[in-house]
């Protein structure tokens, strides 16, 4: 067998691969007298058809298999020997004039080479990393909605501006009739919030959907409505009050802390804000890392230049998914996963050059970090070490789970990398302004 490679260019290459008739002869005589001591054609006793019968019912096909798993085998021990990085498959070309009588085979194969380029991280404008806190007016609507969640409801005469009404949208022409539940601060139309206030049990008002919420997507829930039609729904309905209540809020005693955190975790106000704020800001923290990654690999796509055999790897999506794709389709897919493309070669020159890498007791602490924040949203704040580590293990055990946590790993791998080697700005921002900026 002899393979040999003809670089066009930097991007592309040709692989021949040449297989000759001791590389295979073997191997099928072999199989061939093994399908003849098992073989039942009919005027033959088992295990004596001849030689030259059997090649004749199964040889070519015998052929044929044992060409490609040779071919297969070779094409990608060539390829890890010559440490050769390429992008998507081999893609084998059309051989119309293939002669399976012959003795020996050409084989010739289409490769799309990986770029070589350097990555730097640090760039000449920083990168903003927010530092998102919970401020006094965001803790004390915290405190506010705990108050008002786990306190009573009064049942009262008349709506006003403090009630929680429960009652019944209708609309027949839009197919409208969903019972629904809402607090006055959520309506925006002051002819609407005019209308409900002083109504009793019983009575039927008349709103406009309009400018009705603040946000019009509470038409979804309170009216049942599409989302596309939430956003230009312009029509009267009709609201038949059937509960009228105002919420007494909670107490901020023990009992309400103990509900909340565990027994004795808080024990006052001041606790609790405390509390709320590690919370939130944890979980703030969250979305300033997630906001910072998205950046640092928008920043590291734009200014990472490199080409990309565009013209192959169009060639190869055309087969390479579970459905076949015209050329325009592939074209188009390209088009919309060429960044992600470009990402995943950056990240795999970081993780090289900076030697990242995720070891077995990386995952198995990663998992059990995991697991405990799991039962903790059950209430069980202090697992024995033991039982964490036999549902790791467990986990550990499935390979798709150990792909999901590996990928979630280095993921953070890569942002800490990023915080520690990118040239970055911290910026501390409340929790409301950065919805505003980001979101909005």
């Amino acid at each position: 067998m002899n393979i040999t490679r003809e670089n066009i260019d930097a991007l592309n290459a040709v692989v021949k691969v040449d297989i000759a008739k001791e590389d295979y002869s073997d191997k099928v005589e072999k199989i061939l007298a093994d399908y003849r001591k098992s073989a039942n054609i009919p005027g033959f006793r088992k295990g004596h058809v001849p030689m030259t019968m059997v090649k004749k019912q199964y040889g070519k096909a015998v052929l044929v298999d044992e060409v490609n798993k040779l071919l297969q085998d070779a094409l990608n021990k060539y390829l890890t020997e010559e440490k050769l990085d390429v992008l998507g498959n081999p893609l084998p070309k059309a051989q119309d004039d293939l002669d399976w009588d012959a003795d020996s085979f050409t084989f010739e194969f289409e490769l799309g080479l990986a770029p070589q380029f350097e990555v730097e991280l640090k760039g000449k404008k920083p990168i903003t990393h927010f530092n998102i806190v919970a401020d006094d007016k965001m803790i004390d609507g915290q405190v506010e909605h705990i108050r008002k969640q786990y306190g009573k409801l009064v049942s009262q005469d008349a709506v006003t501006k403090e009630s929680e009404v429960t009652g019944v949208f209708v609309n027949e022409e839009k197919e409208i009739n969903n019972k629904a539940t809402f607090t006055l601060d959520k309506i925006k139309s002051k002819t609407a919030e005019k209308s409900l206030i002083g109504a009793k049990v019983g009575d039927v008002v008349t709103l406009k959907t309009k400018d009705l919420f603040n946000d019009d997507h509470d038409l979804m829930s309170f009216l049942k409505v599409a989302h596309d039609d939430a956003h230009e729904l312009d029509v009267d309905v009709t609201f038949t009050v059937e509960e009228v209540n105002i919420r007494e809020l909670a107490d901020l005693d023990q009992e309400l802390f103990d509900k909340l955190f565990g027994k004795d975790v808080v024990s006052s106000v001041t606790e609790l804000k405390t509390k709320i704020k590690e919370d939130s800001e944890k979980q703030f923290g969250q979305q300033g890392d997630q906001k910072f990654l998205n950046d640092v690999t928008e920043y590291l796509v734009e200014n990472t230049k490199f080409d990309l055999p565009a013209t192959f790897l169009q060639k190869w999506m055309q087969t390479a998914g579970e459905d076949p794709l015209d050329a325009d389709q592939a074209k188009e897919e390209y088009e919309n996963s060429e960044k992600s493309m470009r990402y995943q070669l950056i990240e795999g020159k970081l993780i090289e050059k900076y030697k990242l890498q995720v070891t077995f007791d990386d995952l198995k602490d990663f998992a059990k970090e995991m697991i405990k924040v799991q039962m903790a949203q059950f209430g069980q704040m202090d697992p024995q070490d033991k039982e964490l580590e036999d549902i790791a293990a467990r986990i550990l055990s499935n390979k798709d789970e150990v792909r999901r946590l590996s990928e979630q790993l280095m993921s953070q791998k890569l942002l800490e990398l990023y915080k520690k080697e990118a040239n970055l700005k911290v910026k501390e921002i409340s929790y409301d302004d950065f919805v505003k900026e980001f979101y909005s």
